[in-house]
């Protein structure tokens, strides 16, 4: 294509295409992209096929769920993001106020973090901002980078178990694990796969971080019970003769329960629980002042835990 063609390209695409091209990139889904721009599906089908037309690629072509970007689309995405948000910040010619400009966080926190993590979130984003309104979701690892990326949730909660390229993390948290049986007998390696065990998952099904990693290392564990609870699975293993390996501060502090905590008997490493958003969102500064409300609370969080040990110690 010559300069005299490029220049014609130019000319004819304008603002709303890219827009167009930004909400079907981040959606991977024609009407959920018509959702997010407040059109038609037949709008954005029609903005799309221009620009097919004035690209020459096809730029997303259809599977099972929805579209997928091309090369191009995947060469060209980057440049389109940054252009969009300098041609926002020309428009509001403003610096970032979040009183002003943060209505909503939207974060997927697993349900056994829930009760711990987001009223320490809730007040640390309220203490800042007391208008916000602030939604927790369930995680859907499966969908996890997809809504990362749309804008759907703003930042998860998770073990890192195996993350995407497209994704960074930070560490809030690392645990040891440890079993609890009503046995206080001390537990070998024989008698630990030879054992039934208890697993805690809000999934019905897929892997435990524990059998994650042991099926990494050609193991596996004969699970007798699947439960939801940590609480729950302590009790059922404090009045039967299952397994169950936890975090350690998972375990709780009750001297009527009945239980004994044993060392692992292999070598694991710890549950590592970060907050994760999508690469796209590092100079995003909505995103920015989320994480760093959600990692100074945890970090507090975390620095008042150490001193309670200390004091304890």
């Amino acid at each position: 294509m010559n300069t005299n063609e490029n220049r014609l390209v130019a000319a004819r695409l304008d603002l709303n295409l890219f827009r167009v091209f930004s909400a079907i990139y981040s959606e991977r889904n024609l009407t959920r992209a018509a959702d997010m721009l407040f059109v038609s599906q037949s709008a954005v089908s029609h903005s799309l096929g221009r620009m097919r037309e004035l690209l020459g690629d096809q730029l997303f072509v259809r599977e099972a769920q929805g579209v997928v970007p091309t090369h191009f689309s995947e060469r060209i995405w980057p440049d389109i993001q940054v252009g969009l948000a300098h041609f926002e910040s020309v428009v509001t010619n403003r610096r970032f106020d979040p009183v002003r400009d943060v209505r909503k966080v939207t974060l997927a926190i697993p349900d056994l973090l829930e009760s711990d993590l987001l009223p320490l979130f809730t007040k640390a984003i309220n203490k800042e901002n007391p208008g916000i309104q602030v939604n927790s979701t369930r995680i859907k690892r499966s969908l996890m980078k997809q809504d990362l990326l749309s804008g759907r949730i703003d930042c998860a909660v998770d073990v890192t178990l195996s993350l995407d390229d497209n994704l960074n993390h930070y560490t809030l948290m690392r645990d040891e694990f440890v079993v609890v049986s009503r046995s206080a007998k001390a537990l070998s390696y024989e008698n630990y796969f030879s054992a039934k065990h208890i697993t805690v998952s809000t999934r019905r099904t897929g892997l435990g971080i524990i059998d994650y990693e042991l099926n990494k290392l050609g193991l596996g564990r004969n699970i007798a019970i699947r439960c939801q609870q940590y609480k729950t699975a302590c009790l059922i293993a404090s009045n039967s003769d299952l397994l169950l390996t936890i975090p350690r501060s998972m375990v709780g502090d009750n001297p009527n329960l009945g239980i004994h905590i044993h060392a692992l008997p292999i070598n694991l490493p710890p549950a590592e629980v970060a907050l994760i958003w999508h690469k796209s969102k590092n100079s995003d500064s909505i995103n920015t002042w989320i994480r760093l409300i959600l990692l100074t609370a945890a970090n507090t969080k975390m620095l008042h835990a150490y001193a309670a040990e200390a004091e304890a110690d």
